[in-house]
């Protein structure tokens, strides 16, 4: 993809590689140029385990949609959806239930050409191009208000999303709005990458993201629960994405704080 294909929409920067493009290139993806890929390799050779690292986040969005599945959630949001890839979020909603309303939310726009295309002439899932902090459009789209009832419980993901929302972007607040939208009985899945157990690779990886479309914001698991203090959090708390709900001890591994990305699920009571 190093030629500017035609279905990109004219103004979009290729000089700069995005976050989206480079976590497509970490799971094996195909939409991602080079630019991302000049990125993601610098990445590579500071956290060498960053491919592993997005696929168990990416397995830790899957088992937190099939357990607000088991809890009766029948609408999804995943804020920062990214490019598509296996396992998106309506596949698994609807091999249960074909009925489920999924939105999609990304302002990437390679994550939302692609979203649509696969999207398209489903009834029951859709994409909005927005961002996280805009919260009145991704809430008052008329996409998002076709199939989302938010008088009813509804499951939002905000999976690798908020570490790259800096603190003068008031991330604390910005969730709370979204808290106050949501009926009881919500839930909220959220991961975010730590550097508290690797320091130097890890922000050898923030160094490298500064001068990307997407700075990355390292943060505390205090700082991560206190970001989602609005919310009730579902055992086992805040805890590596590996060790939240695993479906097999090996899954977890000996060493889940490799992983680097806090993860957790929490319910608006």
């Amino acid at each position: 993809m190093d030629q500017r294909p035609d279905w990109l929409a004219e103004g979009v920067d290729l000089d700069k590689p995005s976050a989206a493009r480079c976590y497509d290139f970490y799971l094996g993806g195909a939409h991602n140029f080079a630019v991302d890929r000049e990125l993601a390799n610098k990445v590579l050779d500071v956290v060498p385990n960053v491919k592993e690292v997005a696929l168990n986040n990416r397995a830790f969005l899957r088992r937190a949609v099939r357990y607000c599945l088991d809890q009766g959630i029948r609408q999804f949001l995943d804020i920062g959806s990214g490019i598509p890839t296996a396992g998106n979020v309506h596949e698994i909603v609807h091999a249960v239930d074909p009925q489920a309303r999924v939105v999609y939310v990304d302002n990437e726009p390679v994550a939302v050409a692609h979203s649509r295309s696969i999207l398209n002439g489903n009834e029951n899932a859709t994409i909005v191009q927005a961002d996280l902090r805009d919260v009145d459009d991704v809430l008052e789209s008329p996409e998002t208000q076709r199939l989302l009832d938010f008088s009813q419980p509804v499951a939002v993901m905000m999976v690798a999303l908020v570490h790259f929302v800096p603190e003068s972007a008031k991330p604390r607040e910005i969730i709370g709005r979204y808290h106050d939208k949501l009926a009881p009985g919500s839930y909220l899945g959220f991961s975010h990458v730590t550097g508290e157990e690797f320091p130097e690779g890890v922000q050898g990886l923030v160094k490298l993201y500064e001068n990307s479309t997407n700075p990355v914001t390292l943060r505390t698991r205090a700082e991560v629960a206190e970001l989602v203090s609005d919310f009730e959090l579902v055992d086992p708390g805040v805890v590596y994405v590996s060790e939240w709900h695993p479906d097999s001890p090996e899954d977890v591994g000996e060493h889940p704080e490799e992983t680097i990305v806090y993860g957790l699920v929490g319910r608006k009571v």
